[in-house]
């Protein structure tokens, strides 16, 4: 067990290339303005023009192992990546500064490392989008599907350009339920269904709870402190975590309250 820790510790935490990773603003690949910005209007252009042309069906024999393959890749990566944040909260003694980063914090480091690793596997995500137009489902492309996409590769690039505090909460929290949610995609593309679809959505929601609980703490620390790094970033992150919350709760009461009204009349 030892062996496994220390193992993982290296890899995810120690190594030179983690332990020494600093954000430089318009040196790191992605780190420029210009690069976020064609890669939000692009996901948006493509994902409006591919909507409104009628493109043949992959067909479910070809569809179906490359969703597989797609939500295996980040299922993995986004475990990866709650361990590696996680680790490198405790094996550098961050816990009592996860909530409020000091002012002038620079980004660097094992968590920043994880901070950039997840803001591009938003890209990656991107897919996710491709995939539902090519399978001829497009009434799972969704407001709520589009806006969260593209928003959240922004807030991600803030958490990085603006040091911001809270964000290796918001991290785990969010790769944690991109597990699960990735292994639901995964079991229905293999052909299992199954019956916990809901509580990938509940996991959600609760996610963002959660993080309006820490951020009060974050909040309190602010303003009776010397003040927290990336402030400004975090109200961005406010913002729209806020916004996500009340369209997930929305798409909750469409999805599931109206299936539950439904079942009860058809049992009258």
């Amino acid at each position: 067990m030892d062996s496994i820790t220390s193992t993982l510790q290296y890899w995810l935490v120690n190594h030179p290339k983690i332990i020494n990773f600093t954000w430089n603003q318009n040196h790191t690949f992605g780190s420029t303005p210009q690069f976020l910005t064609i890669n939000v209007l692009t996901y948006l252009s493509l994902t409006l023009a591919l909507s409104r042309i009628s493109l043949p069906s992959l067909g479910p024999r070809i569809i179906k192992p490359i969703t597989a393959l797609h939500s295996l890749t980040l299922l993995l990566l986004s475990l990866i990546m709650a361990v590696g944040c996680t680790l490198s909260i405790i094996s550098h003694d961050q816990t009592n500064r996860i909530v409020c980063f000091p002012p002038k914090t620079p980004p660097t480091g094992p968590l920043f490392f994880w901070a950039y690793i997840f803001y591009l596997s938003k890209i990656l995500e991107f897919i996710d989008t491709l995939l539902i137009i090519l399978s001829n489902s497009i009434q799972r492309l969704t407001f709520l599907h589009v806006y969260h996409h593209a928003t959240v590769l922004i807030m991600c690039y803030l958490w990085l350009s603006t040091s911001q505090s809270l964000f290796p909460v918001a991290l785990v929290t969010n790769a944690t339920v991109h597990v699960v949610m990735y292994l639901y995609y995964l079991l229905c593309a293999i052909g299992i269904r199954p019956k916990w679809k809901r509580l990938v959505t509940d996991f959600q929601i609760v996610q963002f709870v959660f993080s309006f609980v820490v951020s009060g703490l974050m909040l309190y620390h602010h303003f009776t402190g010397l003040g927290c790094e990336g402030i400004w970033g975090w109200c961005f992150n406010a913002v729209f975590n806020a916004s996500l919350f009340a369209l997930f709760v929305d798409f909750h009461g469409k999805s599931y309250d109206k299936k539950r009204r439904d079942g009860k009349n058809k049992r009258l």
